[in-house]
């Protein structure tokens, strides 16, 4: 009667670890794609960066824009090196990210956009300029120095939930075949109550990852909405900045009408803002290897909130569509 009841429990311990177990990849899996999703429409947006200064570049005796500063949004000054560097690295790190892992490009929106593509023209560990690489070399080399792995999904996370799941698959490893009639009945329950110890003592652990998890994926998606809510206007605006100086052939500042004027300044501070936007950290990652890392739901909500203070008070779209 022992014996079954201990072999009862440990079926029951095997099931639940191992719904709990598909449990953790399905949400592993959605939370990467969501970041993923977010990662290429940042570097998407920050390589087009170098589409307006060629236009921007053209236009003689501009004003040098300087920063905005209303209720609370500060938008930095226009620096066009610093757009063209940032176009530069994002290429990059786009030329490699369809062929690289799962969780790649989710991993620059994590530690920052802007951040990832300023890096992918810096050095990497081995001395080797990341720009000289190409393809998924580049974006590895990036990830890595950005310290990067399984950050997409959150890092620690990945990493404490495989240990969880390695451990408590152990004890249900102590029980089976043969081994069951090795042992007394009295000892078989004791081990099998170990088991299922351990299972629930993952669950708990697997229960915060994955709301960790679900927490990463509920924020990236509203942040990619505004980004592209903002990039929306600001092409629109880059469309009709390169009619005004490549199609009516107006390079003078002076020839500008208010309204050609007015285009040139929204679309110089939408840049800005995009490139603000793309310094964002979504994740905060933990210094302590067992604790998951943390969501950076404060910046990114208030971030949202200065895009949408912005393009309102500029008149530039319905924040509300």
């Amino acid at each position: 009667m022992k014996m079954k009841e201990a072999n009862d429990t440990m079926k029951q311990a095997d099931s639940t670890h191992n719904k709990n177990l598909e449990r953790f990849k399905q949400q592993s899996k959605m939370t990467s794609n969501d970041m993923d999703k977010l990662g290429k429409k940042e570097l998407e947006v920050l390589k087009s960066f170098n589409s307006f200064t060629d236009v921007f570049e053209k236009i003689q005796k501009k004003p040098q824009f300087k920063t905005y500063d209303k209720e609370g949004v500060k938008i930095p000054e226009y620096n066009a090196e610093e757009l063209k560097q940032v176009s530069i690295g994002a290429g990059i790190l786009l030329g490699g990210i369809g062929g690289a892992a799962a969780g790649t490009a989710g991993g620059f929106a994590a530690a920052g956009a802007t951040t990832a593509a300023v890096m992918a023209i810096g050095t990497a560990s081995t001395g080797t300029a990341i720009a000289s690489l190409s393809g998924i070399a580049a974006t590895n080399a990036t990830l890595a120095a950005l310290g990067g792995g399984a950050i997409a999904a959150g890092g620690g996370g990945i990493a404490l939930g495989t240990t969880i799941l390695g451990a408590a698959t152990l004890g249900v490893g102590l029980l089976v075949g043969g081994i069951i009639f090795n042992v007394t009945g009295s000892s078989l329950s004791n081990k099998a109550d170990e088991a299922w110890s351990q299972v629930l003592k993952a669950e708990g652990q697997i229960n915060s990852i994955c709301a960790y998890m679900k927490e990463l994926s509920t924020i990236s998606n509203r942040f990619y909405v505004a980004i592209s809510r903002v990039n929306r206007v600001y092409r629109e605006h880059l469309d009709q900045l390169r009619s005004i100086v490549e199609v009516s052939n107006k390079t003078d500042w002076n020839e500008f009408t208010a309204e050609e004027k007015l285009i040139t300044e929204n679309t110089a501070l939408l840049v800005n803002l995009l490139f603000n936007m793309g310094k964002v950290q979504l994740v905060l990652v933990s210094n302590d290897e067992t604790v998951p890392n943390s969501v950076n739901t404060e910046v990114v909500n208030k971030t949202i909130s200065d895009s949408k203070k912005f393009l309102k008070e500029r008149r530039l779209a319905n924040v509300f569509e």
